[in-house]
């Protein structure tokens, strides 16, 4: 005689078995952003430009867009910090302002954001929300490990980073999200 799992046992396994496949899904995207290459020339177009020569560093300001290989960055101010050893050399953006990241089908909102070129890693802080197709992942705080592939969200925006926004979507400080389920 086989022995079966009462309904309710097998649509909580079958809920857990979706949502880890979803959340594969939303890591096989990240490990797709793992080709970027930061070292592609860097365009970009603002309002207003102005270079700060003494400190290394430009700033962006009104409707700025930022482009390097596919990865479109858009932000309402940016500050662009750089070495000058004969040739310039980017070693970080820092946006603020209703920041968006885009690269294929993935786009990324917050707050603010952090792009260290050196480190290869993008981080985003506050109102995070992660958009894959039809998956969504909301929190306070996105870190994309550009040489990795691999993305992480919390649930608040604190951290090593240094980068802060002003609070998370989720007051409690948890990760929410969406998985869309093929029919």
């Amino acid at each position: 005689m086989k022995r079966h799992l009462p309904t309710m046992a097998k649509s909580a396994a079958l809920g857990f078995v979706l949502t880890c496949a979803g959340f594969a899904g939303i890591q096989l995207s990240a490990q797709a952003i793992a080709g970027h290459n930061s070292n592609a020339p860097v365009s970009y177009a603002a309002d207003r430009i102005e270079l700060q020569d003494r400190q290394n560093r430009v700033v962006l300001s009104g409707n700025v867009q930022i482009t390097q290989g596919g990865l479109n960055l858009n932000a309402a101010r940016t500050i662009v910090n750089y070495t000058d050893a004969g040739s310039l050399k980017i070693q970080r953006i820092m946006a603020t302002g209703g920041v968006n990241v885009a690269r294929g089908n993935e786009r990324a909102r917050g707050d603010t954001a952090v792009y260290d070129f050196n480190r290869r890693i993008i981080t985003m802080a506050g109102n995070v929300r992660l958009n894959r197709g039809g998956d969504t992942l909301n929190g306070g705080r996105l870190v994309i490990d550009l040489a990795s592939g691999v993305s992480s969200i919390d649930g608040r925006a604190s951290g090593s980073s240094g980068v802060t926004g002003s609070g998370s979507t989720n007051s409690d400080g948890r990760v929410t999200g969406t998985f869309s389920v093929p029919d």
